[in-house]
């Protein structure tokens, strides 16, 4: 009993020891600890804010016909990570996550399975979070349990990925949304304001993703978009999906309709450093590839707490490479050992060779105005966060 009591003492009056304890916690279980009293909650806080690595969730098998792979994953594998996502960017194969329903009315039938696969995904993540979902023709993702685990080019089949973006200290991560309107061909760049894109100085990373690219005015609408933010400030880095199926946040929910538009992220902090490069058609063989991770390499971004992007087209892939597979992503972790990839094949790119120097200004590879609409291309990005005494999950 003496002992019991000892115990019972110093959890419940030293902070040290309590949050020594509560750190080996995952957080769902450090949420419910946190209602225990005063000091715990305390505590739980403070390990909670030290937590600021990015987390992931991917899947990379098929299951079940009841659900998506992705769905599976994240019920099971929220219960084990150590962050509580303030943002999170999901990204699935678009013919399993829509469904297999037989259906005279096939794309009514498709559009309902997508959204009830959407619900399903926000009902798992806290509700303060703002979540942007995509469905892809492919999909781009590294395994869980390391950063430097082998990324995988998934051509073909059920997969998808979530990303985890905690509260980060000197980086703002928000989402946005921009939907073509059909009684104004002229697009209110006022807008930009309003979505944190302009009259911005701390903005360095623009994700963006346009969707219904097969609609009448797609095109030039989403020029309309990337032109005004093509500025040596700024990265820019995307492509066309098949759809955008989540998008949430405290100003905006949106659902998927009929129009074209551009949906993304946007990336704010002075601390934030990034570089993109274009794979063009000449990029074919491994030799090729791996000289163009070398440009990549060349940025000097730092990998520690760095994510990258990789955003191709559906007619590369070993189509492209003579039916070898997993060349890019291949070629990727050789040049980023410990830098997870993640991205998807898409019908159109967006992106140009820009990198960020050591004092945070970038700069352009070429002399002449980059054209930021790409087909049959690779865009290869990095994004640092900023350096963070976290451990890693």
């Amino acid at each position: 009993m003496e002992a019991t009591g000892k115990a019972g003492f110093v959890l419940g009056n030293l902070a040290e020891v309590v949050e020594r304890v509560l750190g080996f916690l995952p957080t769902k279980a450090l949420l419910r600890a946190a209602c225990v009293c005063r000091l715990w909650r305390e505590c739980a806080r403070r390990t909670l804010r030290a937590r600021q690595r990015v987390a992931w969730v991917s899947a990379l098998e098929a299951g079940p016909a009841d659900s998506h792979a992705l769905v599976r994953a994240l019920a099971r594998e929220l219960e084990k990570v150590q962050v509580l996502p303030q943002t999170v960017l999901y990204i699935a194969d678009a013919e399993t996550f829509s469904g297999h329903e037989e259906c005279h009315e096939q794309k009514k039938a498709r559009k309902r399975n997508s959204k009830e696969t959407a619900i399903a995904l926000e009902k798992l993540l806290p509700k303060r979070c703002q979540v942007l979902g995509l469905v892809t023709p492919g999909v781009v993702v590294t395994p869980m349990g390391s950063s430097s685990n082998q990324p995988q080019e998934i051509e073909e089949g059920e997969a998808g990925f979530a990303l985890l973006f905690p509260k980060i200290d000197g980086v703002k991560i928000h989402t946005f949304h921009f939907s073509k309107d059909s009684k104004n061909r002229v697009f209110d760049e006022s807008k930009f304001a309003e979505a944190g894109l302009k009259n911005n100085p701390d903005l360095r990373v623009v994700l963006l993703f346009g969707y219904n690219s097969w609609k009448s005015g797609a095109t030039r609408f989403l020029h309309q978009i990337v032109n005004p933010l093509n500025e040596k400030s700024i990265i820019l880095a995307g492509g066309q999906v098949e759809s955008f199926t989540s998008l949430t946040s405290e100003n905006n929910n949106a659902q998927p309709g009929d129009a074209c538009g551009v949906v993304g992220l946007a990336f704010s902090g002075p601390q934030i450093q990034s570089a993109t490069i274009l794979l063009d058609q000449d990029v074919a063989d491994e030799r090729t590839a791996e000289a163009a991770m070398q440009r990549l390499k060349a940025a000097n971004i730092p990998e520690h707490n760095t994510i990258g992007f990789m955003f191709a087209c559906v007619g590369r892939g070993y189509r492209h490479y003579k039916t070898k597979r997993n060349m890019e992503a291949d070629a990727f972790r050789k040049f980023f050992p410990n830098v997870p990839l993640f991205g998807f094949f898409g019908h159109g790119e967006i992106g140009c060779d820009r990198i960020v120097t050591g004092n945070f200004v970038l700069r352009e590879c070429n002399d002449i105005k980059d054209d930021l609409l790409h087909g049959y291309t690779t865009v290869m990005t990095l994004i640092h966060l900023g350096s963070t005494k976290a451990n890693q999950v």
